[in-house]
């Protein structure tokens, strides 16, 4: 088992990704996108190996949640450092790719906050299916208007209507599936989380607006939360239309990591702060291709 520390971590995934990188190469001797798929799966199966160890180790040694998190925040860092060292070795970066996934892996390491956090009160559940959601909605307004104070045929017609409208505003699924669905001290949450919002967010934007309508509209109370990475006056108005639409409560910034501590007890702001350090983890030669083509302004959590 590999020592839990920064320097050691980094160490072993270098070393095992060479060897990987050595083995794609002469199976994908051409197809760079390909390669650099490979190279990301791989190294993904090296953390979550890692990870596996390591909650063995932690029940065998009854840690409790604070330092198991720690231990897997730690592994997973530096197999981001990995993971864009050799994708940026196999298919360079340039600065949209970049910033995209920078902001990509930030979601899902936070989410760790939630994932090893079993301690503090905190229980995932699945979320209700659209299907379920539609069967419960149609019951609910179809009892409703055999209650109404009208004709049979009025009543007949209403439904009919009603019928319609909801085929035509449901052609397809809708995904319920947002990144956390967690309780905690007995209430539900659902959460999205995203680095930032661009130019092209009117869609996901939508969706969201729809979801928290639905989740608005059960009986179950839910609390619904946006946590975004960026400062508030760095986004565009897609994020302010979803923090005026009443229907989300949105925290951007260090207010984001604050409610995330409020909710999970543990402070990711401070762990960030105190082990994330892009520039001197990175290998000389990738942090040196960054200065370069001025991707190091995208480092930033």
């Amino acid at each position: 088992m590999v020592e839990i520390n920064k320097k050691s971590l980094l160490a072993y995934f270098r070393e095992r990704a060479e060897k990987s990188l050595e083995r794609i190469s002469k199976d994908i001797p051409k197809d760079f996108r390909e390669r650099a798929k490979r190279m990301n799966y791989e190294v993904m199966v090296i953390r979550e190996s890692l990870i596996e160890e390591t909650l063995a180790q932690a029940k065998k040694k009854e840690l409790n949640s604070d330092k198991i998190l720690n231990e897997i925040l730690l592994i997973t860092y530096c197999s981001y450092i990995v993971m864009i060292e050799y994708r940026n070795r196999v298919w360079n970066y340039e600065y949209m790719t970049f910033s995209r996934r920078i902001g990509e892996l930030w979601d899902p390491f936070c989410q760790l906050c939630w994932k090893y956090n079993d301690d503090k009160g905190i229980q995932m559940f699945e979320p209700p299916s659209f299907k379920e959601v539609r069967e419960q909605l149609q019951k609910d307004i179809t009892g409703f208007i055999k209650n109404l104070k009208i004709s049979e045929k009025e009543k007949k017609d209403l439904e009919n209507y009603y019928t319609i409208t909801w085929n035509l505003l449901t052609s397809g699924e809708i995904n319920m599936k947002l990144d956390l669905h967690f309780k905690k001290n007995g209430k539900k949450y659902v959460a999205d989380l995203k680095s930032g919002f661009s130019s092209n967010e009117k869609g996901n934007t939508n969706r969201l607006l729809l979801v928290a309508s639905i989740y608005k509209s059960l009986k179950e109370d839910y609390g619904r939360i946006i946590f975004v990475r960026s400062n508030e006056d760095e986004a565009n108005h897609y994020l302010q239309t979803l923090k005026n639409s009443g229907l989300w409560e949105v925290y951007c910034g260090d207010k984001a990591y604050d409610k995330m501590k409020d909710i999970t007890g543990f402070d990711i702001k401070k762990w960030i702060n105190e082990n994330v350090n892009w520039k001197e983890d990175f290998d000389d030669k990738t942090m040196k291709f960054f200065e370069k083509n001025n991707l190091d302004i995208y480092l930033k959590w």
